[in-house]
């Protein structure tokens, strides 16, 4: 169910409210896209604290100014695919970069020069979607 600044998970109670309104928000688009509520909250919350980590603070000032999440927002649901949600996170060499990418998706999450930066991104991926991580060797063989 849809959250908004005066209905939301016990979860974000003691959040200040910059991070809450960012976490619905984030949790609300997801919601949209087919996830579970079970599913949205921790990703959500998760993504939201990375978002408040790494914004300016003008970004931060003109997202507090927004006016709040409500329940009835309506959110782009054509480019996000739940069904991928569950699939392995994998790290593979193509065209001399190291690949982060989700099975079955269309496009990578990232690329890397080095292999150590992509494997802890893929990591970080596969922690917020509960997933595993998947890495190839540069030859293509699946290191163990």
């Amino acid at each position: 169910m849809p959250w908004d600044m005066k209905d939301y998970p016990a979860s974000l109670k003691n959040f200040d409210s910059l991070l809450r309104k960012k976490t619905i928000e984030i949790a609300n688009a997801l919601l949209a896209n087919g996830y579970e509520d079970d599913r949205a909250i921790p990703i959500a919350i998760s993504q939201a604290k990375e978002w408040v980590n790494n914004a300016s603070k003008e970004e931060k000032e003109a997202f507090d100014k927004e006016k709040s999440p409500k329940k009835s927002d309506k959110h782009d649901t054509s480019s996000s695919n739940p069904k991928l949600l569950d699939n392995a996170v994998e790290v593979f060499y193509e065209d001399d970069h190291w690949v982060v990418k989700t099975k079955e998706a269309k496009r990578a999450s990232d690329t890397f020069d080095k292999k150590s930066d992509a494997v802890d991104r893929a990591h970080e991926i596969a922690e917020n979607k509960d997933s595993e991580v998947i890495i190839y060797k540069k030859d293509g063989s699946r290191q163990k």
